[in-house]
């Protein structure tokens, strides 16, 4: 065994470089944020089946060139395959949760349906014109 086993040394080695001025109990304040450091995180918003059809709902109508996006208050240019794939969606929600939801969720879903179909003919017809 060598002699660095024998004494269980680390095979690193820390030195202190702070100034010996301030006291050991003296606690460093930290730093005040500057205005370009990110927000502190938020909690996630719970996730309830309203939640999840309004998400694509609102998708949807991003993608319709309506719903301007959340982080930049642009709107997109329109994309109606993207807008359709998340009518599309809504419309398999509702198929496949037909008979297992509250008269509130069925009502929600039907009328958010309604209206991103009617949203999305509106969109479409002015480009087939």
């Amino acid at each position: 065994m060598s002699d660095r086993e024998e004494r269980k040394e680390p095979d690193f080695v820390v030195i202190d470089r702070r100034s010996s001025a301030g006291t050991a109990e003296a606690s460093p304040t930290p730093p005040s944020p500057s205005p370009a450091d990110p927000l502190p995180p938020q909690p996630a918003p719970r996730v309830d089946f309203a939640v999840l059809v309004h998400s694509f709902f609102v998708t949807a109508l991003y993608h319709l060139g309506i719903a301007p996006d959340p982080e930049t208050g642009q709107r997109a240019s329109p994309n109606p395959t993207l807008a359709r794939q998340n009518i599309d969606i809504l419309e398999l929600i509702e198929q496949k949760t037909r008979g297992n939801l509250s008269a509130d969720e069925a009502g929600l879903l039907e009328g958010l349906l309604y209206e991103a179909r009617m949203r999305f003919v509106e969109a479409t017809k002015s480009s087939r014109e």
